[in-house]
């Protein structure tokens, strides 16, 4: 599964606000590692620098320098299959004179194709295949003068999830969906202030923790401080992933650590499903905090059976045949002392396809794991998601095919729990209306057509910016 982009943004008179951005783009560099990029204005001019590939790969020092100015957004970026290009790299500087922005877009608009249809209609054209170009095209043509009525104006046509950086040559703007679907937070720094996808790229940087942005809300900071313009929002649905799974350990949203709420999941499913065993052993690096709050919760002893190399998937070359073959094993390696003839509890954040899960199980069990009981920090995900992260079409979703017992054969373990829905909004600690959970009981924030196909959505037009699964 895949989610969403980062984004960051930064207004700081006298402050390298290049460098800051480049280490708070580093710091959510989880979110997106397929392009980055970074724009900055000194008031009177925009300049870009955006490429494929990690944070660390593609700025340098000479690059920094020439990003020169007081204002800087950035963007990290996951896209899905068909949208892997460069002109598709985030930000977008867009316009021209003094009807010129900058913007970075974490999230996926569900009504991306009716608007790209009126506004072609209008005259506008498209260079990219990204809903986040209509976002920009939407605000440009806007009647008003104001650019706070201007981006009112798009963020009330706009459906979906969007939370955004927002860049003129003298004002930074965030801007988030009147769902709340994707995070975002501002913090204070010395001469200035910072907006970012998650509050770890704040602590990065050295910046301090003000509050989180509000659904519907648009933040505007320039010479004159900083200016809320409010919007009352009738439901929030954040998406409860951004907890199980998408956000860093150590970012805090809406006043929760997440390593507290995944540790808590833990405990939680340690009530739900006990089992005699000698170790537990949480999946790394997502479900680790998981599996030390289930032998918290259980008495049995953690232990680090699988050792993550933490860097697959970050890069662009392809193994062969015969590497690919290994499969997981690419991926994880077991420790063959820790598991011989040992009950293991595996604790994993989601099961998305079912694709990953069964192969990790083989592996235990290959170096000499006696049993393997299988627990799950989210519920059976039955049904697709619409708003920006890249899971599967419903027929793919394991869990939606197959029932508990059913799913426990498939994958080879010897018993299998899910956490209850119930048992999940316990371990948050958050109210359940605040959250999305359209994954696990198919009610959906705005109105989706439920079987429409993951291509015709997402995948090709409304392809820019979705996270990866737990299972990717």
């Amino acid at each position: 599964m895949h989610e969403s982009c980062g984004v960051f943004g930064v207004f700081a008179p006298g402050q390298d606000v290049a460098r800051l951005t480049f280490f708070a783009l580093f710091a959510l560099q989880h979110r997106g590692q397929e392009s980055s990029g970074i724009s900055t204005s000194d008031g009177q001019e925009l300049k870009l620098h955006s490429q494929m590939g990690l944070v660390s790969h593609i700025f340098t020092e000479d690059i920094l320098k020439k990003l020169d100015g007081h204002i800087a957004i950035g963007h990290n970026r996951y896209s899905t299959t068909g949208s892997s290009q460069q002109i598709n790299a985030q930000p977008f500087v867009m316009g021209q004179g003094d009807n010129i922005i900058a913007i970075a877009h974490n999230g996926n608009i569900v009504n991306s194709e009716a608007l790209n249809t009126e506004l072609t209609s209008q005259g506008y054209t498209f260079k990219t295949s990204t809903d986040t170009e209509i976002i920009s095209q939407l605000i440009l043509s806007s009647i008003e003068t104001d650019w706070v009525k201007r981006i009112r104006y798009a963020m009330n046509r706009l459906k979906g999830a969007f939370s955004c950086t927002l860049m003129t040559k003298d004002t930074l703007f965030a801007m988030r969906d009147s769902l709340g679907v994707r995070p975002l937070c501002l913090g204070k720094i010395q001469g200035g202030y910072v907006v970012a996808s998650e509050s770890c790229a704040l602590d990065h940087i050295g910046a301090d923790f003000v509050r989180e942005i509000e659904p519907g809300e648009i933040v505007a900071i320039n010479g004159n401080g900083i200016t809320s313009f409010k919007q009352q929002s009738s439901r929030r649905a954040l998406c409860i992933f951004e907890f199980i799974y998408f956000a860093r350990p150590d970012s805090l949203i809406d006043g929760r650590l997440l390593y507290s709420a995944r540790q808590a999941m833990g405990v939680e499913l340690a009530k739900e499903y006990p089992v005699d065993a000698d170790l537990v052993i949480g999946v790394p690096d997502s479900a680790t905090a998981a599996g030390i709050g289930y032998a918290v919760g259980s008495g049995i002893p953690p232990a680090e059976g699988l050792i993550k190399n933490r860097y697959m998937g970050r890069t662009f070359i392809q193994p062969d045949q015969r590497l690919r073959d290994l499969g997981v094993k690419l991926k994880f390696n077991p420790l063959k002392s820790v598991l011989e003839g040992k009950r293991v509890v595996l604790v994993d954040d989601s099961i998305v396809r079912g694709t990953t899960t069964p192969q990790v199980i083989r592996l235990l069990r290959k170096a000499g794991a006696k049993e393997v009981h299988m627990r799950v920090c989210a519920p059976p995900i039955t049904n697709p998601c619409f708003f920006g992260v890249d899971m599967a079409t419903r027929s793919e979703l394991i869990a939606a095919r197959m029932s508990v017992p059913e799913i426990q054969k498939y994958i080879g373990a010897d018993s299998l729990g899910y956490l209850s829905l119930p048992g999940l909004i316990n371990a948050v600690g958050l109210p359940e209306k605040n959250f999305c959970l359209a994954c696990f009981t198919g009610e959906y924030a705005l109105p989706v057509q439920l079987e429409m196909d993951k291509f015709a959505l997402g995948n090709q037009r409304h392809n820019c910016c979705q996270m990866p699964s737990p299972e990717s």
